[in-house]
């Protein structure tokens, strides 16, 4: 069977809260409200990185990359989907759906890695505080940071032309707000056993491997943090990673949640977890 002609098939119809007008009114003034904050909030947080020579630290450093993936990836799919829920005529183009489907997988990838990175930074701040500043200098952390944004890239650049290769056969109704692969993939009517192969091998090596490796770090952490002396030291040690610890327990729970349960026909349930992890987790 062949492929999609992209240059004759119709636009994708993206239903998103349809069915449930009042609900998709109450949606979308909280969205609004929420990618408002997400991008003046994560804006702020980049200027003040770079002007105040205080911040210039390897913490605020990969703070700055997350807040700057986080706007990257709401931009990419937060004004259509806005768009949508004002308009009768919910569509989005084949070729803007898989842009925005490569977008948001290399945006979710690239988190993944850097909130690993992430942790191994406060990793080597407490368990390592004499080493630290030699370990973690510029050179290293900017090699660290491009490397997560290529993983991120590259892995999403695969995953979107095998889903590109399947044939749809005319479907066209898209049960979701954006073009989120899981969905994309119920309308393929060929072969996706090994687009599901790709996506098992993916989630274990670029989901799990960071989660582990993150749950190690916090050991070790957890471990120096409870051998600090005084109550003062272990608060401000806690209070570096707070912060990082409520990203990673929203990110990863909602993401396990939505890919590890079984599959339903309601698709409500995920629409909702969807949007919290790609809307509230940036908020």
């Amino acid at each position: 069977m062949e492929g999609v002609n992209w240059t004759s098939k119709k636009d994708f119809v993206l239903l998103g809260f349809s069915e449930y007008p009042k609900t998709e009114i109450i949606i979308f003034l909280l969205c609004l409200v929420m990618y408002t904050v997400i991008l003046l909030g994560n804006s702020i947080i980049i200027a003040l990185t770079i002007l105040d020579c205080h911040l210039h630290t390897p913490m605020y450093f990969f703070l700055s990359n997350l807040s700057f993936l986080d706007m990257c990836l709401t931009l990419s799919f937060v004004p259509k989907m806005l768009a949508n829920f004002l308009s009768e005529r919910k569509t989005i183009s084949f070729s803007g759906c898989f842009i925005q489907m490569y977008i948001t997988l290399a945006m979710g990838t690239t988190e993944c890695v850097l909130l690993a990175t992430m942790a191994y930074d406060r990793y080597m701040a407490i368990c390592n505080p004499l080493r630290y500043p030699v370990i973690m200098n510029k050179r290293h952390c900017l090699e660290l940071a491009v490397t997560a944004w290529i993983v991120g890239f590259l892995n999403s650049g695969m995953e979107t032309v095998l889903v590109m290769e399947l044939p749809f056969c005319g479907k066209t109704v898209l049960n979701h707000f954006l073009c989120e692969i899981l969905a994309i993939l119920k309308l393929a009517c060929g072969d996706i056993s090994l687009n599901e192969i790709i996506m098992l091998i993916d989630s274990i090596v670029l989901a799990f491997s960071p989660l582990f490796f993150i749950i190690i770090s916090y050991i070790f952490i957890l471990s120096a943090i409870l051998r600090i002396s005084s109550a003062e030291g272990r608060k401000k040690a806690f209070s570096t990673c707070s912060a990082h610890l409520t990203v990673v327990t929203v990110f990863y729970g909602t993401i396990l949640f939505i890919y590890m349960k079984p599959k339903s026909k309601n698709s409500i349930t995920d629409k909702f977890i969807t949007l919290f992890y790609s809307v509230v987790t940036p908020c």
